[in-house]
């Protein structure tokens, strides 16, 4: 039975299922979304930053697995399998690590964005959260915390994030848009939730 992503029998979910296995035994996408919902936000209320002046891989895995560790055995692990969205796939899951190494890399090249203008900050926001996105590191749960990191992210340069001000619909429209080197939705999208500290 394909996936959520559109593929076919997943080593992450149940057999002849497209639910993801985890700590709870829940069988029922349904259920399996509410109670993430309700974990993940458990979590995120207890999350404090272990940096706001280094980024890494390592970080954003330590978020992901204190979001997901009540709910994933594989929460911080970056998946083994590869994923497509539609007609979108994200990186290959051999390429992850070295990937997201570049990336980071280059984001510790850029001073984490710190020192920048508002709309040049907004700029480069938007390219890097667009490339992490189109690496897509783990089996679940990379929006949320890609969020969190980059909220740690705007503050470490000065700016808060406010997610609240962004429309989903156009988030995830804007997201999309930016597979395809398109960054100006995604940018517009951030714009709106960037403000100074």
């Amino acid at each position: 039975m394909p996936d959520k992503y559109g593929e076919g029998q997943d080593i992450y979910c149940y057999p002849d299922s497209n639910v993801l296995v985890n700590l709870l035994g829940i069988t029922d996408n349904d259920t399996l979304s509410a109670a993430e919902v309700e974990f993940t936000r458990f979590r995120l209320e207890q999350y404090v930053p272990t940096s706001f002046n280094y980024f890494s891989l390592a970080i954003l895995k330590d978020i992901h697995h204190f979001l997901f560790q009540d709910l994933y055995k594989w929460a911080g692990d970056v998946r083994t399998v590869d994923i497509s969205k539609g007609s979108t796939r994200f990186a290959h899951c051999d390429f992850i690590e070295s990937s997201a190494q570049k990336l980071f890399d280059q984001l510790a090249q850029e001073n984490y964005l710190n020192h920048l203008p508002q709309k040049e900050f907004v700029s480069r926001l938007a390219f890097f959260y667009s490339e992490l996105n189109a690496i897509h590191p783990f089996r679940d749960g990379n929006g949320r915390a890609q969020r969190v990191l980059f909220e740690c992210i705007a503050v470490s340069a000065g700016y808060q994030l406010r997610w609240q001000a962004i429309d989903v619909e156009h988030w995830m429209r804007a997201n999309a848009e930016s597979f395809f080197g398109r960054l100006e939705p995604l940018t517009a999208q951030l714009g709106q939730a960037v403000s100074r500290l």
